[in-house]
């Protein structure tokens, strides 16, 4: 799949998918969700909030 072709389907901009591979960008809670449903895998294997426990 391209990068195109999720924006697409989660209904954002090629651009916004470069910002959230790259790091640069933090999804909404629901286009983290599309995202994860395009894929068919639960939230948490797509994204990861790092832990700040030391």
């Amino acid at each position: 799949m391209t990068q195109a072709d999720l924006a697409d389907r989660i209904g954002v901009t090629r651009q916004t998918v470069i910002a959230i591979e790259r790091g640069r960008y933090s999804p909404s809670l629901e286009v983290a969700f599309q995202i994860a449903r395009v894929f068919g895998v639960p939230l948490d294997e797509v994204f990861q909030y790092p832990d700040t426990e030391a």
